[in-house]
């Protein structure tokens, strides 16, 4: 069902630093930041050649981010991304085994522009999983 490996997320206290980090001393390309306020978070892409590391920061102090840089205050990873090609067929066959989606259950659009969908961790080794429509 999952495809390749889409992103990375690591959640960062200072997205400027961050980026400053993947460009200037690891010579990445990283994108301009991105806000997303259907999702609380403001986006850089460091784009590698076979996968992205998606930089997140909060946006707004009802950031779903901000939670987890409280306890994490060095920032850390927060979830991986799958590629899939039906977020409808996935989550379908998902909820049929037994995994729980978040929110509503409905796909959202991500930072892509793409329908996404993300998973509980205690489904998933302890792992936030988003799924990506491609």
């Amino acid at each position: 069902m999952i495809g390749k490996l889409n992103h990375v997320a690591i959640a960062v206290p200072d997205l400027e630093a961050a980026t400053a980090t993947y460009r200037d001393i690891l010579g990445a390309d990283v994108s301009a930041p991105q806000d997303v306020p259907e999702h609380g978070v403001t986006v850089v892409f460091v784009n590698l050649p076979n996968t992205k590391v998606e930089l997140l920061y909060p946006l707004g102090e009802n950031s779903p981010i901000a939670p987890f840089l409280a306890k994490n205050t060095s920032g850390g990873i927060h979830h991986v991304c799958y590629e899939v090609e039906s977020i409808i067929a996935a989550r379908d066959k998902l909820v049929a085994s037994g995994a729980r989606v978040l929110g509503d259950g409905n796909p959202k659009i991500g930072a892509h522009g793409k329908p996404v969908l993300f998973l509980h961790p205690k489904d998933f080794c302890g792992t936030l999983v988003e799924l990506e429509q491609v």
